[in-house]
């Protein structure tokens, strides 16, 4: 069954459709379809957790480098907070990712990486300094 899902996945998901709609519960990969419906949650998750990377790593530079703020940055950080708002407007469930702790701490770990290689400075605190709700707070910028 999983030959097609090996050698062309979008030919395997086209028939994989075909048979739900049609009923044909039998003839379905069901292993390879739930492997496919996990990893399309694993996308949303990783999506979300980049953009609040680039976001988190725009609003450190905007702390930490005052004196280079521009337009672009703030451009930057608005952005992300819109499409992080739409993407949390539209898979609620994705909201309790802001909560967990594991998972904040990569994405702060990620805006570390990314904001010293933009300014080459090193003085970043290891852990996330502020909270969900101002990270996503459309006012907030850091001193």
């Amino acid at each position: 069954m999983g030959k097609l899902y090996d050698t062309d996945i979008l030919a395997w998901a086209s028939e994989q459709a075909e048979l739900l709609r049609s009923g044909k519960w039998s003839a379905l990969d069901i292993e390879n379809i739930a492997e496919e419906i996990e990893d399309v949650g694993k996308r949303v998750q990783h999506e979300l957790g980049s953009r609040v990377a680039v976001l988190l790593a725009h609003l450190l530079k905007w702390q930490y480098q005052p004196h280079l703020r521009s337009k672009s940055w703030l451009a930057t950080i608005a952005v992300q907070r819109r499409v992080i708002a739409r993407k949390l407007a539209k898979v609620p469930s994705l909201k309790r990712y802001f909560f967990d702790e594991d998972w904040l701490d990569e994405a702060w770990d990620d805006a570390v990486k990314f904001a010293i290689g933009e300014t080459n400075l090193h003085e970043f605190p290891d852990e996330p300094v502020w909270t969900a709700q101002q990270i996503l707070d459309p006012d907030f910028l850091p001193d």
